[in-house]
């Protein structure tokens, strides 16, 4: 039987790894978690370095954190604030030792919410972000609510990064613009640029 994870009581699912920067190779628990689904090596390769220009100082959310590995990433490869939001409290703990363990007590740069990503993006304090990442467990049907809650939140020409599942692509809002796209078998990866007004 496999040892749990960084206290969770959840048994690791397996790990993925922080491919470049400051922390490359170090490694992330995923747990066994419904819907929790991390982003192939190979997309998030593609999808960092599409970024990898605006990504030193940035203001980055990680929405849906998961296994944290786009919001560390993103730490990883300089940007100033990370702020991971998830539900789930086995998710939780295990993001809060990743970030201990990677970016020291407190945790410089990185910030972990525990909060339903809805709830949390109704408070009118959060952001502005520079790039977001927006990748929901495929079974809940929250693209549309949480992209409208998050525009709001977003600094004029943000990033946005939108992960679905192949047959159902996510709508986004009015003015955001398809900068880059990839598909693997399960899920289409859009890569959207929020137009100034």
């Amino acid at each position: 039987m496999p040892a749990a994870s960084a206290g969770t009581g959840r048994p690791p699912l397996g790990q993925v790894r922080i491919i470049a920067g400051r922390w490359r190779g170090s490694k992330l628990p995923v747990l066994d978690l419904p819907g929790l689904r991390p982003s192939s090596d190979r997309l998030r390769e593609t999808l960092f370095n599409w970024l990898q220009p605006v990504l030193p100082g940035a203001r980055v959310l990680d929405l849906f954190a998961g296994s944290g590995a786009l919001g560390f990433e993103a730490a990883s490869r300089g940007a100033a604030q990370v702020d991971l939001v998830e539900q789930s409290a086995a998710a939780v703990t295990a993001l809060r030792a990743s970030a201990l363990r990677l970016a020291g007590d407190p945790p410089e740069g990185i910030s972990v919410h525990a909060a339903d990503a809805l709830a949390w993006l109704a408070d009118p304090g959060r952001g502005p972000f520079d790039i977001a990442f927006v990748d929901p467990p495929f079974n809940a049907a929250l693209w549309t609510p949480a992209l409208a809650a998050l525009a709001p939140r977003l600094a004029a020409g943000a990033f946005v990064h939108v992960e679905s599942p192949n047959a159902q692509a996510a709508i986004v809002p009015v003015g955001w613009r398809l900068h880059r796209e990839i598909r693997s078998r399960e899920a289409h990866l859009g890569l959207y640029r929020v137009e100034p007004a």
